[in-house]
């Protein structure tokens, strides 16, 4: 599999002045309020809402992603690897030798699961997919378009990491272990991710 993310969280959605105000109460931090400042601090945001997507399998601002696989993994239907999931907006198949075959969209539905959203065929199974073809499904994830939408927990998770971040921004090498707290906060929302490989019909 290949995911790929096609839409990075917009700038204006970050939560600057969250973080801004929590550092300023945790350490007395009071720099300057200007562009360079708001650059650092984005992206300690984006360093730190990339680990808490990973570790949890949510995406908490809302953007576009394509997903790669060289066959179904179930024709009976198939597991996307992120939640939530808003919609999926196309779904090609590619037979290997140049041709490219965007599936009708009455051909399959979502059943937007919040731990493991599924696409289902309306039909009995998922269309073939040649051998030495792929199918790619494209898709929008994300609790919502702006910091307000992302669950609490999960927002205060991303700010803890973040200042955690800003700290210790001349010691990479404590970024690979999440404080405690941040662990604490995100723990409800991991899940086991699987793409719900074959003879797998735990979705149903």
């Amino acid at each position: 599999m290949m995911l790929i993310e096609e839409t990075a969280p917009a700038a204006e959605a970050l939560p600057v002045a969250a973080l801004r105000g929590h550092l300023r109460l945790a350490s007395g931090f009071d720099g300057p309020d200007d562009a360079a400042e708001t650059a650092a601090l984005s992206g300690f945001l984006r360093a730190a809402i990339a680990t808490i997507e990973a570790r949890t399998g949510k995406v908490l601002l809302k953007r576009r992603f394509r997903m790669q696989l060289d066959d179904w993994r179930d024709r009976l239907g198939q597991s996307l690897p992120l939640a939530p999931v808003h919609s999926v907006e196309k779904i090609e198949i590619d037979d290997g030798n140049g041709t490219i075959t965007a599936l009708a969209p009455e051909g399959w539905r979502l059943v937007p699961d919040s731990q493991r959203p599924v696409v289902l065929p309306t039909g009995v199974v998922l269309p073939h997919v040649p051998r030495r073809g792929s199918v790619t499904v494209s898709f929008v994830a994300g609790f919502g378009d702006s910091w307000a939408q992302v669950p609490a927990d999960l927002a205060q998770a991303v700010i803890l990491l973040a200042a955690r971040y800003y700290d210790d921004r001349s010691q990479d090498g404590l970024r690979q272990a999440l404080p405690f707290g941040v662990s604490a906060l995100i723990e409800k929302w991991r899940a086991v991710r699987t793409l719900a490989g074959r003879g797998n019909q735990g979705w149903r």
